[in-house]
């Protein structure tokens, strides 16, 4: 791929994402005044969070492990477990971290 062509692609990427961005701000009094959307919109970051989370805890090696030997998994139970306790985003990803790096050390 050419230069040329990757910096078109980008910018396409790039309007294309305001564009929808932009969509909201400037059309979003005409979406209806209903709780029941206000309320499915609320699941929308968790679910995104979820998509970009899952594919780096499952992939080891650049393939899906889903096995006990996946250190990533483990780590994400420990981080899963401290923000079910904690309700605290920093606390979940100091050990959700501390927890990837012991078992890392441990395996290593």
């Amino acid at each position: 791929m050419s230069t040329g062509t990757l910096l078109l692609t980008m910018a396409a990427c790039g309007l294309v994402t305001f564009l929808i961005r932009l969509s909201f701000i400037a059309f979003g009094h005409h979406l209806p005044d209903d709780p029941r959307i206000t309320a499915v919109l609320g699941y929308v970051p968790p679910a995104i969070l979820g998509a970009l989370i899952a594919p780096e805890i499952a992939a080891v090696g650049g393939s899906i492990s889903l096995s006990s030997e996946n250190p990533r998994l483990w780590a994400a139970l420990v981080a899963l477990l401290v923000a079910r306790l904690t309700r605290s985003v920093l606390a979940t990803i100091a050990a959700g971290m501390l927890a990837l790096w012991a078992i890392q050390a441990g395996l290593g």
